[in-house]
């Protein structure tokens, strides 16, 4: 395996929000390279507890080496719990592992930086690799099997939805083009293809590689990651305790846009005064906390993230 070097993105602003003590309970919904649940876990010494989910088992294994970097004074053998599985499927993981309810949760969305920077996964474009791009290298779908499978009509309304490009139907046509000819399989074949599709006008003036708006679409949609994070969110607040407290970093507006409505409609912002479920959330972040300079600078994929936070209010009936 390669080594799992990644920076927990607003770590102090995490902890800030969260506020986690001795004795506590929480589950970090999406582990990556265990930054974030390492602090947390610190915090929650001696007698707290800690369960940690993530799709990708490379990342398990990442987190578990780094715990044991720890004297058991810091972090306790005992004290966490690492199960490789998608988000969407918390509450069951929960209840397998037998937590009731939580003081915290943390969602830190998207791809890691190992993930990135690894060719064979497939996320990204600066070095050829195959078109994985599969969070859970264990499932079956990836990204070459979208592009070969697809019709133009979904391809085009995929990366227009999900990587907001407006070249959507052009990008859309000349995939179907290509493959017919040949299969599109690596990273570079892809991003030149798109590459050619959009104006050289465009090119110019770009702060962000011509692909980088396909590339997210298709990650996401592989993953399924909106419609996944959709499903989760209801699960956390059910499983925070009264006064617990929900944390997510984002780092496109897609999510962004899901994890702000849902606050809203579980808090009454907007109108949900008058409905006859209950009221679940206090919003904590009327704007999304951002990363400071210093820390983008240190880290500038660091850049997009904004995290908001909100505490449970009541219990379920």
């Amino acid at each position: 395996m390669r080594p799992y070097n990644h920076k927990p993105v607003l770590l102090a602003e995490v902890l800030a929000a969260l506020q986690p003590a001795p004795g506590q309970s929480y589950l970090d919904a999406t582990l990556g390279g265990g930054g974030h649940a390492a602090a947390l876990l610190k915090a929650l010494q001696p007698n707290g507890k800690l369960l940690g989910l993530d799709a990708d088992p490379n990342a398990i294994q990442a987190a578990t080496a780094y715990f044991q970097t720890f004297g058991p004074e810091e972090i306790s053998p005992n004290s966490y719990t690492l199960c490789q599985t998608n988000f969407q499927h918390l509450t069951k993981w929960a209840k397998a592992q037998e937590f009731e309810l939580f003081d915290g949760i943390l969602f830190d969305l998207g791809v890691s930086s190992p993930q990135l920077d690894t060719p064979e996964r497939g996320f990204a474009f600066r070095t050829d690799g195959p078109l994985d791009m599969r969070l859970d290298p264990t499932s079956d779908f990836t990204a070459a099997d979208l592009l070969a499978t697809w019709d133009e009509k979904k391809l085009a309304d995929t990366i227009y939805l999900y990587g907001e490009e407006r070249k959507s139907r052009q990008i859309a046509r000349r995939i179907v083009e290509r493959r017919q000819r040949q299969p599109i399989e690596t990273t570079t074949d892809l991003a030149n293809l798109v590459a050619q599709v959009l104006p050289q006008s465009f090119k110019a003036r770009a702060k962000i590689h011509p692909a980088t708006r396909t590339f997210q679409a298709l990650r996401i949609a592989v993953n399924q990651e909106l419609e996944r994070l959709e499903r989760a969110l209801p699960q956390a607040v059910a499983l925070l305790r009264p006064g617990g407290k929900l944390a997510v970093i984002s780092f496109h507006s897609l999510e962004d846009r899901i994890v702000k409505l849902f606050f809203r409609a579980e808090s009454g912002y907007g109108g949900n005064e008058a409905s006859d479920q209950p009221l679940r959330l206090r919003i904590l972040t009327k704007k999304p906390i951002q990363p400071q300079a210093e820390e983008i600078q240190a880290n500038p994929r660091s850049r997009s993230a904004k995290l908001r936070v909100a505490e449970r209010i009541c219990a379920e009936n």
